[in-house]
């Protein structure tokens, strides 16, 4: 193991009997046939200490109880005949329960013994009613009586006691709670992620992002997640083997009754018992009834589902995992990212709707040995509790009266939004009564709107009209600016996207000058308290120097025009210049940087896909341009919907081709101010 770290001493003082090296996890990995949680269980009762001579001696006792209790293919007829020959015997296995409507008694499974026909009391059954739908990992007490053996057709083997392999602590949540409040959000982030066996250092902040969205559906119910990506990516790890809450549904057939309720005999289905039910190899899954798809979507939208007369309420959340076979960007040019989606789903913009979030898998590494940690993490059975006991509260109202959604986001957008924000800040502040700062409530925010319009993206792709905009942004108070929220699989560093860059920021084209052609830069100023205009480059270009003098002067001259009753002398603003072609020079950007200045200072910002062209002078004239087509093209080929252009190039513009006239809009102004109020978005 390495050696313990500053975050191990911390987690160790504030999580005392709950913490386990993730490392002594993988000694068992593979050993006996049972999930890492009921690992984990066995060693967060034995070895649940930093001291290395206590973990020695619970690695021997949970070795020797492992040995003893699980059974290993070929082993059966011995566990049976340790039953016989001493009356009963402990193992660890999966029981599931049915309804044996002959004798009027149930019957239970153990498929490590291949039983399926063990006693078992009605009073167990009624107690443990997760075993009747798909069941559930437990302590074992496995009687045998010699005397029903001998009538014909008897049952000997009954199950006498079990115990589910979970915590049963009532109190576990203020625990942990009062724990969290001893680490830094970074540091609660990173031990999240080492409780379920990942090392933080070896991941991105992307990574490290998704990792936790994986984790939303166990605190949030009724929340609907689709995650498709590479392969090997650990997409249904989380939901197999770290909490006895999940139920993963392989590939194949899923019948209406398992997933909702058997009208046979009313019992209640997989989404009732389960706090996540997850599609693994979702591509495959289909329903055994023509309705079952709809009955699916009908959950998803509200939690309920009808099946005869009764209307059933559940909290079950469903999550959808897959496989891409290219890469996004392939995938994007080919169709749309619900295309591994099963048939009725993948062009269905209904079903889409419903899902709440569409995480990015193919930003999460490939597992791999590096990825995984040898320090100290919650036990998975603790972790799983928390989750499940995080369920019945909510946050959204931490989002009222501080932050407000653009007129993009639809009633199922904002709701699906909450309810990721919600999930993200249970997961970083387990007591409801932490006051949340406005950077970690940023943070979920832009996650949650960039989830959710991802979701939006593949509807507008697939064509319907009514998912047309989908410039999702937020303003965190009153008086916040507001931003924009991109996917970043829809943009390029090298092109102007449709989505609104920050305020102070603006795309401008250079028509270029005796050396140089025209040319993409990207404009982008900031604000604050002082005076005057500074440039951030080192070593500007002296023709970008001069078109930042004379915007800083017209901007001062003609303020009340352009900003109205604000004073830019007051306000000190930072100018940068990037350049995305060979051109460098920055030459006839005067009206693009005024509008960025204007920008800043006015805390708006300008519409998306646009791009601005044109000098001024210090008397404020703007300056022709001596080839609009040109810029017009350039424009249009940078991935441009709209370009500014003085107002004296509309005649040279009448010889654009019909191709960029259809493609690109051409705006044109006659001064500062006409181009300023053009170009602001609304």
């Amino acid at each position: 193991m390495a050696a313990l770290d500053e975050l191990d001493r911390k987690a160790a003082a504030a999580f005392p009997g709950h913490i386990v090296r993730k490392d002594l996890v993988r000694q068992f990995r593979g050993q006996f046939p049972v999930p890492t949680y009921v690992v984990e269980f066995m060693l967060g009762r034995y070895c649940a200490s930093t001291e290395l001579s206590e973990i020695d001696e619970g690695l021997k006792m949970v070795q020797s109880q492992l040995s003893d209790r699980t059974v290993r293919a070929g082993e059966e007829e011995l566990f049976k005949s340790r039953a016989r020959d001493r009356g009963s015997v402990r193992i660890i296995d999966i029981v599931t329960a049915r309804l044996d409507a002959k004798t009027d008694s149930y019957l239970a499974t153990l498929p490590s013994l291949r039983l399926n026909d063990v006693r078992i009391g009605d009073k167990i059954v009624l107690d443990h009613e997760r075993m009747l739908t798909g069941g559930f990992y437990a302590e074992v007490e496995l009687g045998y009586d010699a005397s029903i053996a001998q009538e014909k057709g008897g049952r000997p083997f009954e199950i006498m006691s079990l115990r589910e392999i979970q915590l049963s602590s009532r109190d576990i949540l203020d625990k942990i709670a009062t724990g969290r409040a001893q680490l830094t959000s970074q540091e609660w982030k990173s031990f999240l992620l080492r409780s379920i066996g990942l090392e933080p250092l070896k991941l991105d902040h992307r990574a490290q992002d998704a990792m936790l969205l994986r984790m939303v559906p166990f605190v949030e119910s009724n929340y609907n997640m689709v995650e498709l990506g590479p392969r090997g990516t650990g997409k249904s790890h989380l939901f197999q083997q770290v909490s006895p809450y999940a139920h993963l549904v392989s590939g194949g057939k899923a019948t209406v009754a398992r997933m909702f309720v058997n009208m046979a005999n009313g019992q209640r289905g997989l989404v009732c018992q389960y706090d996540v039910v997850c599609f693994d190899e979702v591509s495959g899954i289909s329903f055994d009834q023509k309705d079952g798809v709809n009955i699916m979507k009908g959950f998803m939208e509200s939690g309920e589902f009808s099946r005869g007369r009764e209307s059933i309420r559940a909290e079950g959340s469903i999550v959808m995992v897959g496989n891409f076979d290219v890469d996004v960007q392939h995938q994007q040019r080919v169709g749309h990212l619900f295309g591994p989606m099963p048939p009725e789903m993948r062009n269905d913009t209904a079903f889409m709707d419903r899902v709440h979030c569409y995480l990015p898998g193919w930003e999460i590494p490939k597992m791999s040995k590096d990825l995984f940690t040898d320090q100290f993490g919650l036990v998975s059975d603790v972790l799983a509790e928390c989750f499940s006991r995080l369920r019945s509260q909510s946050r959204v109202s931490v989002l009222t009266g501080r932050t407000h959604f653009g007129g993009a986001l639809s009633g199922r957008d904002q709701n699906a939004v909450n309810k990721t924000v919600s999930g993200l800040l249970k997961l970083m502040f387990p007591d409801s009564t932490t006051p949340v700062p406005d950077e970690e409530l940023e943070w979920a925010i832009r996650l949650a709107l960039e989830v959710r319009r991802r979701v939006k993206e593949q509807q507008k792709r697939i064509g319907s009209a009514e998912f047309r905009n989908t410039q999702f942004s937020y303003a965190i108070g009153l008086d916040g600016v507001e931003k924009f929220v991109s996917t970043p699989e829809l943009q390029s560093e090298d092109s102007i996207g449709s989505d609104p860059l920050p305020a102070g920021q603006a795309w401008a084209i250079s028509p270029g000058g005796h050396d140089e052609g025209a040319g993409l830069f990207r404009i982008e100023v900031t604000e604050s308290a002082g005076s005057g205009v500074r440039i951030l480059n080192q070593a500007p270009p002296g023709p970008f120097r001069e078109s930042v003098r004379i915007a800083e002067q017209n901007l001062y001259a003609r303020s009340r025009e352009l900003v109205g009753e604000r004073n830019p002398r007051e306000h000190e603003f930072a100018a940068q210049l990037r350049s995305f072609d060979a051109a460098k020079s920055g030459e006839q950007l005067g009206v693009g940087v005024l509008v960025a200045l204007c920008s800043a200072l006015l805390g708006k910002p300008l519409k998306g896909g646009i791009v601005i062209s044109g000098g001024i002078t210090l008397g404020g004239s703007v300056e022709p341009i001596h080839n609009p087509i040109d810029l017009v093209e350039l424009a249009m080929e940078k991935g441009a919907n709209a370009v500014l252009v003085p107002v004296s190039s509309r005649r040279a513009l009448i010889d654009l081709s019909d191709e960029v006239a259809t493609k690109v809009q051409v705006l044109f102004y006659a001064d500062a101010s006409d181009a300023l109020r053009k170009a602001l978005h609304d």
